[in-house]
């Protein structure tokens, strides 16, 4: 396959694109820098002005999986830029395509969104076919994913990723969280009790190369390790990979106090995910308990 990957330098996007290349495909990274991509055949620049408009060429599938951070205060200006990244990019990438030569167009759009998408689902488990939830999260989620099925109209395969926690020796949360809790300084967020769901770098994207592949799957995908776990879980086998102890504790009302609207939907409240869909796929998870995926990456 010829595939086309937005947001390539990335830390979930690097990783699939060394996969893809591993696997004998051909891999064209879209980029806004000037960052390498090592395991790509061709590295096309989005204009500045229009970095949905990406340059037009031969593609089979097509990865979008830039967006802004979600880390941060979530101002009104932070959430806009969110809202604009996600929503707003895909619904004008989406339309870019379509001016694209039918030949050259690829076949499948593989679009990133978030298991934010069922908002706090508490004890409950959800997979594919539950509800959205409620909150910001699962409002842009649900945007997203909405923006990307419009590519439906030009006879593309959409199939959207609704992405747990990414965990990697390179990206994402996990370096950070390492040096806290190497140096002691862990511990459970809030009561502990709510859900995380998680996956590790290698199944994720195993996952969505399969997806990519596989012309009957359309839709959502949970990308996420069936070993969810409770942040207490998660903060005491994090601990114990590391052999460091865990006694501090961030209660909630000081983590809404500092950190808003992100700190009630992404630190405080979660969903308990099942990956229904990867798994009728055929994916077989290399990292299905969170101390296997701890004992890994340290």
């Amino acid at each position: 396959m010829r595939i086309g990957i937005t947001g390539a330098t990335g830390f979930i996007g690097s990783r699939l694109a060394s996969l893809a290349h591993d696997q004998g495909h051909s891999v064209v990274a879209y980029t806004r820098g000037k960052r390498s991509v090592p395991a790509a055949d061709a590295k096309l620049q989005q204009p500045k002005d229009a970095p949905h408009a990406l340059p037009e060429t031969p593609l089979d599938v097509l990865v979008h999986l830039a967006g802004e951070s979600l880390m941060g205060l979530w101002t009104p200006d932070k959430k806009e830029r969110i809202w604009k990244s996600r929503v707003d990019f895909t619904e004008a990438l989406v339309a870019h395509l379509g001016t694209w030569k039918t030949e050259h167009r690829p076949r499948a759009l593989i679009c990133a969104s978030g298991a934010g998408f069922y908002g706090n689902s508490g004890d409950r488990s959800v997979d594919e076919t539950s509800p959205r939830g409620a909150g910001f999260l699962a409002d842009v989620c649900a945007g997203w994913e909405g923006a990307a099925h419009r590519a439906e109209e030009l006879g593309m395969r959409v199939v959207t990723l609704r992405t747990g926690m990414v965990l990697g020796r390179e990206g994402g949360a996990f370096p950070l969280l390492r040096r806290v809790f190497g140096l002691g300084m862990g511990g459970r967020l809030g009561s502990g009790r709510q859900w995380m769901s998680w996956v590790h770098i290698d199944d994720a994207a195993q996952i969505m190369l399969r997806a990519a592949a596989t012309d009957s799957v359309r839709g959502p995908i949970n990308v996420c390790a069936p070993g969810a776990v409770t942040n207490a879980e998660f903060t005491q086998k994090l601990a114990a990979a590391l052999q460091r102890p865990a006694f501090f504790h961030a209660p909630s009302f000081a983590l809404r106090f500092l950190l808003r609207g992100m700190a009630s939907e992404m630190l405080l409240s979660g969903q308990h995910v099942v990956p229904r869909a990867a798994t009728e796929m055929g994916h077989v998870f290399q990292y299905p308990d969170i101390a296997g995926a701890f004992k890994a990456l340290v």
